[in-house]
């Protein structure tokens, strides 16, 4: 599968860590460079910018522009709730006029955009003014943020001017359908944990899904014609990045997070640190110090996982150590034979 259709079928990547959708792809396809995905980003067709939850996701520029509008109200209620600034009080039509005036000169950081509204607005806080923007009209990330080797500051630049298009509506149940061929079968709340939007039981109430009863008696949706592998289907070891949603993406994460772990979410631009599955259950974490890959189970390690996880985890080390690769170290654990 090319890189651009995982990243929609995925219904988008997170990326508050710029790099960690790498991780995310290549665990995830056969054959994936790094260059892959740089060369998406840099040639428009793939988009980094506030979504779901209010958080950074990668989604393709045809999926930024269909869902960006469907995101209005989060993002606006996000803003409200984290700052005081009155948008209507300072004239916002006149606000979001002049910010977009800025960022069609060149695109801005939010504290060079903060300070230049400052200038028109002395009285307000910088950072409220920069935040107001970015959280009101449709803006994205651009790179050199983002693409493997380089790095930059996250600068801000209008959607439909990067991508030279209009934004348009899609249908709510658009995101609704690509989240559960993404993650399904999954509960109204899954997808509601997972978009930050609400009232969506009755979108998924007329889409035609296939229902299924839980183990606890929920109900769980899926598509009609998802494929539904036997019980005992191999699933290999398999490393994540930070913030991959397949950790994120369920308000009942009990079927991959069995216990209850809190999602480790490190600061920095991500490819560095993540977690790994044995059997497509969360079972430790890995982190590159010293050129090295450190693996550190949560347990005991089953001796017939040892031999399939290192060697995933070489496989790893080309990625974020070197084509080279480079030492795995394997943190000192029990082995259950």
């Amino acid at each position: 599968m090319p890189a651009i259709d995982a990243v929609e079928h995925l219904a988008g990547m997170q990326c508050q860590a710029p790099l960690a959708p790498y991780v995310g792809l290549w665990t995830r396809l056969q054959g994936f460079r790094s260059d892959d995905l740089s060369r998406l980003i840099e040639r428009r067709q793939v988009v980094r910018l506030h979504m779901m939850r209010n958080t950074l996701h990668l989604v393709s520029a045809a999926d930024c522009l269909a869902w960006r509008a469907l995101f209005d109200p989060l993002l606006r209620a996000e803003f409200a709730a984290h700052f005081r600034l009155d948008v209507d009080q300072l004239g916002g039509p006149e606000l979001f006029g002049h910010a977009r005036e800025l960022l069609r000169l060149r695109p801005q950081t939010r504290r060079e955009l903060g300070r230049l509204l400052n200038e028109r607005w002395p009285g307000s806080d910088p950072t409220a003014l920069a935040y107001a923007v970015t959280h009101h009209l449709p803006v994205c990330q651009v790179p050199p943020r983002g693409v493997w080797g380089k790095s930059g500051q996250a600068k801000w630049a209008l959607v439909e001017d990067w991508l030279g298009a209009p934004l348009r509506v899609a249908p709510v149940d658009d995101l609704v359908r690509r989240y559960f061929g993404a993650f399904g079968p999954a509960t109204v709340a899954d997808v509601q944990v997972w978009s930050g939007l609400t009232r969506l039981a009755e979108v998924i109430e007329r889409m035609g899904l296939h229902v299924f009863r839980g183990p606890d008696g929920q109900t769980l949706f899926d598509l009609p014609d998802a494929p539904r592998p036997a019980e005992d289907t191999p699933a290999p070891p398999r490393f994540l990045p930070e913030y991959d949603n397949l950790l994120l993406s369920h308000q009942d994460r009990g079927r991959v997070n069995p216990d209850g772990r809190p999602v480790p979410l490190p600061p920095g631009n991500g490819a560095t640190s993540g977690t790994f599955l044995i059997d497509g259950v969360w079972r430790g974490t890995w982190s590159v110090r010293d050129s090295a890959v450190h693996v550190e189970p949560f347990g005991r390690l089953p001796a017939g996982d040892r031999d399939p996880l290192l060697d995933e985890a070489a496989r790893l080390a080309t990625l974020v150590v070197g084509p080279d690769g480079g030492e795995v170290v394997l943190d000192r654990v029990p082995l259950t034979r």
